[in-house]
C-alpha cells in the first residue's frame, strides 16, 4: 500500500488535511446538539378521541371499530394498541422501523378523515398526535399561588408561553393544569317549571342568539357595503339579555322573560377535570420542548433570560415561578460524567503508551487519540447525531481501538529503526508492511459493528448513534494511522527505536516464558485445542447462572406514583387521597420536590413515557429526588411501596424511569379474545398468578375492575305519545347534569369561552338531579323525567384494550432488585401455561420480555452479518478459506472471558453486554489477522511453517498485548463507573480480551501449524 508513502512525500498537504478535519471537529463539538438521551425518531402516531358519556362498549361500536379498520388498512403497520374507557378512546398507532414518520403521520390523518363523518356528532375532542421521542419538555415550571385566581394564573401562564416561544430553539411551550373556563348560565330550576319554560327551550333561545352568521354584502350605487348582522354576545349582561319568551304565559302577559330573569350568568370554572399542586401548593404547569438539532444550553440560557425579565416586569407578587424539572442540568451532569470517563481512559492508555513504548514513540500514538476524536465528532455532527450518552459511550469504546493502528505502525517502525534503516525508509516500509493488516482489521472491526446501523426496531434505533460514532471514529483512527503516524514517526528519526524497560521486559518475556509455552502447545496440539473447548463449555454452563436482561433502570432522580381510585371515584376523592399519599411521601429524605397531578398524568418529561390516563379517578405524583443513584433509589422506592400498599381504597404503584425504547412495563401478559365478560375473569386470574410470583410488586389490571352506571330506561311509548323526542330527553339530562355548550362568547380581549347550561340547584350532578328534570312535550306542557323514564344501576366494565383490533387485557407489573426480568416472567408463563384456558382466549407475553426477543433477534442477525462480512474481507486479503477460519478461533474464546466477568461482577447479559459481545468480534479477529498475515509474509521469504508462526507469536507479542491493554485501558473508568447500563458491556469487552489474547497467542498458533497452508500468489 503506497499511502504511507504518499502523506511523506506531500508532508504540507497531509498536515494542512487534518488541520481542516481537527477544526471541523472542534467547531462540531461546540455547536452540535446535545441531549440527555438519544433523539431518536420513529413512524407512531396517537389519536384521542373524548365524547363524553359514552361507555365503553358503544365508545368500541361507535369510535374505536371504524378507526381501526380504517387504520388497518394502512401499509407497513406494526402494531395498533387501543385503550377504551368512558368517554375515551386512546390508538396507538406503530409502523416498521425505518419508514419515513412525516408520511406515515400524513397517513393516519388521511384513514381518520376517511371516517369522520362516520363517528358520532358528540365527539368533543378528535386530537392526532405525531409520537416522536425527542418531543420531549425540557424545562418544565410551576406557576404558584394560593391566592390568585385561575383566570390571573391563566393570564401569566399564556404570557409566559408567547415569551418562551419566542427563544432561539423552542419548538413550542404546553400549558397544563389550567382549568378551563366557560360561561355557565345556571338557571334555576324550580322557577321555569313554574313558569312552564323547558331546557330545551332555554337552549333553543341562547343558541340561536349566539350564532354569529354574516349578512353579506350589499350595493348602493357604486358603493359595496358589508352587512353586520346581530353577530356574537359583546358582554354577559348581553347574554342576560337574551329573550326566552314573549306574549302571555301564565301570568306574564305583556312582558318578556328574559335569561337573566330565570338563571344566573357567571364566568367560572368548568367542572374539575385535572388540578395540579406543586409542593403542596396550587399550581398550574408550563412545559417547553425543544426544537431538534438546538443545542439544550444555548435554549435554556435564553428561557433563563426571558424568567428573569418577566419576574421582574410583570409577575404579580401572589404567584410564583417554581422549577420542576431541568433537563438541561442533568445533561451536564450526564454529558461530564461521560467526557470524565473518556479523559480518563485517554491518560490510562497515554500512561501505557509512554511505559511501554518510550516518550517519543508514545507521543505519536496517544496524538492519534484527540486527533481521531475530533475528527469522528465532526462527522458525526455532519450525520446528524448530536452529542448525548449513546455517540459519547461510542467514543469510549473506541478510545482503546483506535491506538491499536497506531501502536501496530508505530511498533513496526520502531522494529525497522532498529534493525539500521533511515527514518524515512522505516517510516515508510514499517508502515507499509503493516497498512494491508491494520485496514483489513479496521475494516473487521468496522463490519462487527456496521450491522447494528441496519436493526430495525425500537433497540437498535435506540442506540444507532453509538456504532455510528464507534465507525466513524475507525475510519479517522486508520486514516491517521496511514498517514500522520508515519509522518510524525519519520520525524522523530532515531529516538523512535530506543528500548524502554518495560518493552524489554515483555520482549524477554517473549522470548523466554512465552517462547517455551507456545513450542508446548505447537507440540501437544490436540491437549491444547481440548483444553479450549473445555473451557469453552463451561463458560457456556455459566449462562443460566448469569440471567438475561434487556435495558436497566435509568438512574435517574426521578420516580412517579400512580394513584388508581375505585371506578365511579369522584374528583374530590381522588384528590384527598393524592393529598394523603404525597404526605407520606414528602416523609422520605431523599425526596426534593412532589409534583401532584389529580386527573391525569404529569406533562411528559422523559424519552420513553407518555402522559398517563385521563380521568378522574387518576392522580399522579412526579417525585424528583436529591440523587439518582440506584443504592440510594431503590431503598426509597421499597420503603415507599411497604408505606403505600397498607393503604385501603386505592391501588398505588410506584414507578422508576427505564432505558431504551417504549415498553408499558417490565412484565406484561396480555389475555386475548373475544368475550369480554371471559376476557375480564381471565385476566383477574392471571393478575393474582402474577401478584403471587416472588420477584413481582404493583401488578396492575385495569380490564378486572367493574364500574356501576345510572341506565335512564326510557318509556319510549309513552314518550312517543306525549310527542317528546328521545333527543330531547337526552339533551336535557346532559344539561341538567353536566351541562351543554350551546354556543361561544368572546370577551374584549378576543378569549373564547364555551356558554354552558347547567342547573343551578346542584353545583356538582346528583342524583337527586333527576326528580326535578322536567321535559317539554309535543302540547308545551312539561312532563317530569320520572312519568316517562326509570333510573336504574346496571353494571358494567370498566375499561379495556384491543391489539391488533383484537380485544384484549393486558395486565402489567414492576420487578423487585435483586431479580431479573427474564426469570420473573418465565416463572409467570409456566404457571399460566397450567392454567385452563376457556376456549377462545389465549395470552401472549410482552414487556421486557417482547422487546428483548426482537432486540436480540435483532442482534443476532447483525452478528450473522457481522461474521459473514469479516468472513469475506479476510477472504479476499489472505486469498484462501482456511486461513480466516485460523482467524476466527479468537471468537469463541472471546465469550468465555465475556461470560466468566459477567458471572463474577453479578451483571444479567443485558442488551449492552450483548453490543460488548459484537464489538469482541471485531476486536479479536484483529489480533490474529496481525499474527497469520505476519506468519504469511515471513513464508513468503523462504520460513518454514512452523518457523513463522512461531517467530510471527513471538514478534507480534508485544503489539498484542500493548493493544490489549490499551483497549482495556479506555474502557476502565467507564466500566468501573459501575452504570447499570454500561458496566455489563465494559466488563464483557474487557473480560473477553483478556482470555481472547491469552487464548489467540497459544491457539491461533496451534491452528495454523495445523490448517495454514500458504495460499496462491498471483
Amino acid at each position: 500500500m503506497q499511502l504511507p508513502a504518499l502523506a511523506i512525500r506531500n508532508h504540507q498537504f497531509t498536515a494542512v488535511m487534518f488541520l481542516l478535519l481537527v477544526l471541523l471537529g472542534v467547531v462540531s463539538f461546540f455547536t452540535m446538539p446535545r441531549s440527555e438521551d438519544p433523539q431518536f425518531d420513529f413512524s407512531a402516531a396517537v389519536i384521542k378521541v373524548v365524547n363524553p358519556g359514552t361507555i365503553p362498549l358503544d365508545m368500541e361500536k361507535l369510535v374505536v371499530d371504524p378507526l381501526e379498520s380504517a387504520i388497518n388498512e394502512l401499509d407497513d403497520l406494526r402494531e395498533i394498541k387501543t385503550s377504551v374507557e368512558d368517554g375515551l378512546a386512546v390508538i396507538r398507532v406503530e409502523f416498521l422501523y425505518g419508514t419515513d414518520p412525516d408520511d406515515k403521520f400524513d397517513d393516519v390523518v388521511a384513514a381518520v378523515a376517511q371516517v369522520r363523518n362516520q363517528l358520532p356528532e358528540g365527539i368533543v375532542d378528535l386530537d392526532i398526535d405525531k409520537i416522536s421521542p425527542s418531543d420531549v419538555s425540557i424545562l418544565q415550571l410551576a406557576l404558584v399561588s394560593e391566592t390568585a385566581s385561575y383566570l390571573q394564573l391563566k393570564h401569566h401562564a399564556e404570557a409566559l408561553e408567547q415569551r418562551i416561544e419566542r427563544v432561539a430553539g423552542v419548538k413550542r411551550v404546553d400549558i397544563a393544569a389550567l382549568p378551563k373556563l366557560e360561561v355557565q348560565i345556571q338557571v334555576d330550576q324550580r322557577k321555569v317549571n313554574g313558569i312552564g319554560i323547558s331546557l330545551d327551550e332555554i337552549h333553543q333561545a341562547v343558541a340561536s342568539a349566539a350564532q354569529n352568521l354574516p349578512g353579506g354584502h350589499a350595493h348602493a350605487g357604486e358603493r359595496r357595503f358589508t352587512v353586520r348582522t346581530s353577530g356574537d354576545y359583546e358582554s354577559l349582561q348581553a347574554i342576560g339579555d337574551t329573550v326566552v319568551r314573549s306574549g302571555s304565559e301564565k301570568g306574564v302577559a305583556g312582558r318578556f322573560i328574559y335569561l337573566r330573569d330565570i338563571a344566573d350568568i357567571s364566568l367560572t370554572e368548568s367542572l374539575p377535570s385535572y388540578r395540579a399542586k406543586f409542593n403542596g401548593r396550587r399550581a398550574v404547569f408550563v412545559s417547553v420542548v425543544q426544537r431538534e438539532g438546538s443545542q439544550i444550553f444555548n435554549v435554556m440560557a435564553g428561557i433563563n433570560k426571558t424568567l428573569e425579565n418577566y419576574r421582574q416586569q410583570r409577575l404579580a407578587e401572589a404567584i410564583e415561578i417554581e422549577t420542576v424539572m431541568d433537563q438541561s442540568a442533568s445533561v451536564e451532569k450526564q454529558i461530564s460524567g461521560f467526557f470524565d470517563n473518556l479523559n480518563q481512559g485517554l491518560i490510562l492508555v497515554a500512561v501505557l503508551s509512554v511505559i511501554v513504548l518510550g516518550f517519543k514513540p508514545a507521543l505519536v500514538v496517544v496524538t492519534a487519540i484527540p486527533l481521531s476524536i475530533f475528527i469522528a465528532i465532526g462527522w458525526v455532527d455532519l450525520s446528524g447525531f448530536g452529542l448525548q450518552q449513546m455517540s459519547i459511550v461510542g467514543l469510549v469504546i473506541a478510545l482503546g481501538l483506535l491506538v491499536d493502528n497506531a501502536i501496530v505502525v508505530v511498533e513496526n517502525v520502531a522494529r525497522h529503526l532498529r534493525d539500521g534503516d533511515s527514518a524515512n525508509e522505516a517510516a515508510i516500509k514499517g508502515s507499509s508492511q503493516v497498512a494491508w493488516a491494520v485496514a483489513s482489521g479496521t475494516l473487521t472491526t468496522v463490519l462487527s459493528f456496521l450491522p447494528m446501523l441496519l436493526m430495525q426496531n425500537g433497540s437498535g434505533t435506540f442506540m444507532r448513534a453509538m456504532p455510528v460514532t464507534v465507525v466513524l471514529t475507525l475510519f479517522a483512527s486508520l486514516l491517521i494511522a496511514l498517514t500522520l503516524t508515519p509522518l510524525i514517526a519519520s520525524r522523530l528519526g532515531k529516538a523512535a527505536s530506543n528500548t524502554t524497560r518495560a518493552q524489554s521486559k515483555l520482549e524477554a518475556f517473549s522470548d523466554g516464558v512465552y517462547s517455551r509455552w507456545l513450542n508446548r502447545a505447537l507440540q501437544h496440539p490436540a491437549k491444547v485445542l481440548s483444553v479450549s473447548f473445555i473451557l469453552l463449555f463451561l463458560s457456556l454452563s455459566l449462562f443460566p447462572l448469569i440471567g438475561v436482561s434487556l435495558f436497566p433502570k435509568a438512574e435517574k432522580p426521578m420516580i412517579l406514583v400512580n394513584i388508581d381510585m375505585p371506578e365511579g371515584t369522584g374528583f374530590d376523592q381522588t384528590q384527598a387521597m393524592a393529598d394523603r399519599v404525597e404526605q407520606i411521601v414528602r416523609q422520605q429524605p431523599l425526596v426534593q420536590h412532589i409534583a401532584q397531578n389529580v386527573g391525569r398524568g404529569n406533562p411528559r418529561i422523559y424519552y420513553n413515557i407518555m402522559p398517563s390516563r385521563q380521568t378522574v379517578n387518576f392522580a399522579q405524583l412526579f417525585v424528583t429526588l436529591e440523587r439518582g443513584d440506584l443504592p440510594a433509589v431503590e431503598p426509597v422506592v421499597a420503603e415507599l411501596r411497604r408505606q403505600l400498599g397498607t393503604i385501603a381504597g386505592a391501588q398505588i404503584i410506584v414507578k422508576e424511569f427505564l432505558q431504551g425504547p417504549p415498553v408499558v412495563a417490565p412484565v406484561a401478559i396480555r389475555v386475548i379474545g373475544e368475550d369480554l365478560n371471559q376476557i375480564q375473569a381471565v385476566s383477574r386470574e392471571v393478575a393474582v398468578i402474577m401478584d403471587r410470583t416472588p420477584g413481582i410488586v404493583g401488578v396492575d389490571n385495569p380490564v378486572g375492575k367493574y364500574k356501576v352506571d345510572l341506565k335512564i330506561d326510557i318509556n319510549r311509548d309513552k314518550a312517543a305519545m306525549l310527542g317528546i323526542p328521545l333527543m330531547n330527553i337526552d339533551r336535557t339530562i346532559r344539561t341538567a347534569l353536566v351541562g351543554l355548550p350551546m354556543g361561544v362568547y368572546r370577551d374584549d380581549d378576543g378569549e373564547e369561552y364555551d356558554l354552558v347550561l347547567r342547573l343551578s340547584e346542584y353545583p356538582r350532578p346528583e342524583l337527586a338531579t333527576f326528580d326535578d328534570i322536567q321535559i317539554a312535550s309535543a302540547t308545551g306542557s312539561l312532563v317530569p323525567l320520572r312519568q316517562i323514564a326509570d333510573v336504574k344501576l346496571e353494571t358494567s366494565i370498566a375499561r379495556f384494550q384491543h391489539y391488533d383490533t383484537e380485544r384484549m387485557a393486558r395486565i402489567t407489573a414492576d420487578v423487585l432488585p435483586g431479580y431479573t426480568t427474564e426469570a420473573v416472567t418465565n416463572a409467570v408463563v409456566e404457571q399460566i401455561d397450567q392454567y385452563a384456558w376457556p376456549d377462545g382466549i389465549h395470552y401472549a407475553v410482552g414487556g421486557e420480555q417482547a422487546n428483548r426477543k426482537e432486540a436480540f433477534g435483532g442482534m443476532a442477525q447483525a452478528l450473522i452479518l457481522a461474521v459473514f462480512g469479516i468472513f469475506a474481507v479476510l477472504v479476499l486479503q489472505f486469498r484462501s478459506f482456511v486461513q480466516p477460519l485460523i482467524v476466527f478461533a479468537a471468537i469463541p474464546f472471546a465469550l468465555i472471558g465475556a461470560l466468566l466477568a459477567l458471572f463474577i461482577t453479578g451483571y444479567t447479559f443485558s442488551f449492552t453486554a450483548f453490543i460488548g459481545l459484537t464489538s469482541l468480534v471485531g476486536i479479536v479477529v484483529n489480533n490474529s489477522i496481525i499474527l497469520v498475515d505476519y506468519a504469511n509474509q515471513m513464508r513468503r521469504e523462504g520460513m518454514a511453517q512452523l518457523e513463522a508462526i512461531a517467530a510471527s507469536a513471538r514478534t507480534r507479542f508485544v503489539p498484542i498485548v500493548l493493544t490489549t491493554l490499551t483497549t482495556i485501558g479506555g474502557l476502565l473508568p467507564l466500566t468501573l463507573s459501575g452504570s447499570s447500563m454500561w458496566s455489563p458491556m465494559g466488563w464483557a469487552i474487557i473480560g473477553g480480551l483478556l482470555v481472547s489474547t491469552l487464548l489467540t497467542l497459544i491457539v491461533v498458533p496451534v491452528l495454523y501449524h495445523y490448517l495454514g497452508r500458504m495460499p496462491q500468489q498471483d
